[in-house]
């Protein structure tokens, strides 16, 4: 039998500290963040849920208040998710955050994944057909090699 001594292992500190979840309020998004919230709780790490809301160019929106939408939808995702966190409470403690960041999907998980300083992040499987040809923010995010990343179905 081989000893190891100094190998620098703790059982309990070896895993992720903050698990970073992206979800829009899509079915996908949302059981990553489900998914994400496993993990967390099993690491013992923070898990930060992060919302990009969509920087629109003004003509583009054609007079429509863009900007009070997507913070409606931020509100709306907030509020889904204190409410499970309230169900669960006394079941599973867990330590969370939600945030909210501007710009495309991409950019923006990227952004929060540097400011939030993320060991993983985990992505909802894209529900557009035209991201099979153009690639997903999960394959970007992916090919940009930079945290592990899990796509969930």
């Amino acid at each position: 039998m081989t000893e190891h001594v100094g190998t620098g292992f703790e059982r309990g500190t070896d895993g992720p500290k903050v698990i970073l979840a992206g979800v829009d309020g899509s079915e996908s998004s949302l059981r990553a963040a489900a998914y994400a919230a496993g993990l967390a709780r099993r690491q013992n790490a923070l898990l930060a849920l992060v919302y990009v809301q969509p920087v629109i160019p003004a003509g583009a929106a054609m007079g429509v208040p863009v900007a009070g939408t997507t913070e409606e939808i931020a509100e709306g995702i907030a509020a889904e998710i204190q409410e499970s966190a309230e169900r669960l409470k006394g079941i599973y403690e867990m330590r969370w955050q939600f945030h909210t960041f501007r710009g495309d999907p991409y950019s923006g998980l990227v952004t929060a994944a540097e400011e939030l300083t993320a060991d993983a992040v985990v992505v909802g499987a894209s529900e557009q057909a035209g991201h099979r040809i153009l690639g997903s923010v999960a394959v970007r995010l992916v090919k940009a090699g930079r945290w592990p990343v899990t796509v969930v179905p």
